[in-house]
């Protein structure tokens, strides 16, 4: 390795200015920074790419350090400006790590270029940096010693970790604290790029609807920054800053005159980074979020988990009662959450009950995934098929008996199905063509039909007319697609009184409202997917939603309106 004492390594990849005077104390001891290089990543599979490690000269190898990981290489002459303030006590123990983007060698160095992959991988979304960070970067840190033989120890609690950059390394920060919040608590910005290069300029919409995350954020720009095809460097980020303080973010920022270098970010990452750890080891707290969310969601009430360890989790569906029925698909077993949380098991059937609901006379109807059936389930009953002839994925039944089932067709021709089975046992086909037909449910005045086609990021609304055929198909809720798939994956659906409506989703649940528009998204604990949902307690007031080996539950300020009940006409939408 190539060893560097104190910050004799000034620039490596510009934006490096002198930095500003920290006081007229004496001089700090100075860490000691090394050089490394790393190609081994095959989360980004070829590339080779340089970093450097700072470890500071208060570094005792029986306490795990705090960790700042920086993109571009060392910048703002950080390894100084941590020498003073953790001398000054005004920053915890903090390793840096500052790294390169990653290059892929051209094979012929004389006839082709290497693929420099920055913007791929600072600009892009998603969770791909992140994991590289998490599951490459920092665990080859920890292979290396200090110059005195010293192990390297970084703390693994997010509140403790750091991450910041300039430009597309600014928004590459931002990414991997948004998508591992857990992970890194702390961002510092430089010229950001949340423009559009690769989605960036998602950010400030997806802020403000998504549940709040536990991230301290500074943000720095100046007015002759860029202005260029992929937008306005200057309003995106003044655009970021209302965005985080409208979602109730801990956010601090420094607006200046300057263009897109480092001349102004070097001046103020003193005062970045004393924001930024400042009351360490308190930890940084989420705010309470957009008046919609707070609307939905109750103070203090956090995700439980009901249950896991199962194949795959399906089907919630919630009897007069409040009593929650979900399956595991997998095994072919359906279980009951009872009003207290507990869950019991309630019956097995080796047909696989997947998607269902109970009907106005309290029976469980559920597709079942063996065979081309709706079954009915009554308690201590031998299960009754009440429609065959068409496999089926999710069903929704009225208060006069309409049951509505999808039919997914999942060769992706779009001939997925829906079908109407009337009380009578009557059928018909009252809609096809959807990619993937999958979630439905009813509005809570039972007037209009909604469809998820989990291959769009549309949800199609129907009217309903007196005798069940369907009307007036519309692709009506537009929903929010993750930057890693062409699609929402929407899937289960559920109502509320209000006339919300309720999507699982890859992004978690996403919250529309009647005119059609993503109000809310509320992501689950780790990431999780969520298959299905159901609002299910005595009062409808706590949300259940199914993701794959594990059920979740949550305490909310609005009540479902289960479709077997009389219907519900609410409020009409604020447009």
């Amino acid at each position: 390795m190539d060893m560097i004492r104190g910050v004799g390594l000034v620039a490596v990849v510009g934006l490096i200015m002198t930095a500003p005077a920290l006081g007229g104390d004496d001089p700090p001891m100075k860490g000691e920074v090394t050089k490394h290089t790393f190609a081994a990543s095959t989360i980004f599979p070829g590339t080779t790419r340089d970093y450097w490690i700072y470890v500071p000269a208060q570094y005792d190898a029986k306490q795990p350090a705090c960790v700042y990981v920086n993109q571009d290489g060392i910048q703002y002459n950080a390894p100084e400006v941590f020498d003073r303030l953790i001398a000054r006590g005004e920053m915890p123990v903090t390793i840096g790590v500052f790294v390169q983007p990653g290059r892929v060698p051209a094979l012929d160095g004389e006839t082709a270029l290497d693929r420099f992959n920055r913007s791929f991988e600072y600009d892009g979304l998603g969770e791909g940096y992140a994991r590289f960070v998490l599951e490459e970067l920092l665990p080859d840190v920890e292979t290396k010693t200090t110059a005195d033989g010293r192990a390297i120890r970084l703390s693994k609690n997010g509140n403790d970790r750091a991450i910041g950059g300039a430009s597309s390394g600014a928004i590459c920060a931002f990414t991997a604290a948004w998508e591992r919040p857990e992970e890194f608590r702390r961002v510092f910005s430089a010229i950001g790029t949340y423009v559009g290069l690769r989605g960036g300029n998602e950010y400030p919409t997806l802020i403000r609807k998504y549940e709040p995350k536990a991230i301290r954020i500074f943000l720095e720009d100046g007015e002759n920054d860029l202005n260029i095809y992929g937008g306005d460097w200057w309003m995106a980020n003044q655009e970021m800053e209302r965005a985080l303080r409208f979602a109730g973010y801990e956010v601090e920022h420094a607006w200046g005159t300057g263009g897109h270098d480092g001349k102004h970010a070097t001046e103020i990452f003193p005062d970045a980074m004393r924001f930024l750890w400042k009351g360490w080891p308190e930890p940084v707290k989420a705010g309470k979020g957009s008046p919609q969310l707070q609307e939905i969601l109750t103070p203090d009430k956090e995700w439980h988990v009901v249950g896991e360890g199962y194949r795959f989790t399906e089907g919630p569906a919630v009897d007069a009662r409040g009593v929650v029925m979900f399956n595991d698909v997998g095994a072919g077993r359906t279980y009951r959450i009872g009003l207290d949380g507990q869950v019991a098991a309630a019956f097995a059937d080796d047909r696989r009950p997947d998607g269902q609901a109970f009907g106005p006379d309290g029976r469980l109807h559920a597709a079942l995934g063996g065979v081309p059936e709706i079954a009915a389930f009554s308690e201590g009953k031998p299960a009754e098929m009440v429609a065959s002839g068409f496999p089926g994925n999710d069903l929704v039944l009225r208060h006069d008996g309409l049951m509505y089932v999808t039919s997914p067709d999942p060769s992706g021709m779009r001939t997925s199905q829906v079908w109407l089975v009337r009380p009578d046992g009557s059928k018909q086909v009252v809609d096809q063509g959807l990619g993937f037909a999958n979630g439905i449910t009813v509005s809570p005045d039972q007037s209009l039909l909604y469809v998820a086609d989990t291959r769009s990021h549309w949800v199609y609304s129907y009217q309903i007319h007196p005798d069940g055929t369907l009307a007036h198909k519309q692709k009506y809720y537009r929903l929010h697609s993750p930057d890693t798939a062409d699609d929402a994956g929407a899937d289960g659906l559920e109502v509320d009184r209000d006339g919300r409506l309720y999507v699982a989703t890859r992004m978690g649940v996403q919250v529309c409202d009647q005119a059609g528009r993503v109000n809310a998204i509320i992501p689950l604990p780790g990431g999780a997917r969520s298959s299905n949902l159901t609002m299910g307690g005595k009062d409808f007031d706590i949300l259940y939603v199914t993701a794959g080996d594990k059920v979740f539950s949550r305490k909310l300020r609005v009540r479902g309106a289960p479709s077997f009940l009389p219907a519900v006409k609410p409020a009409a939408p604020r447009l």
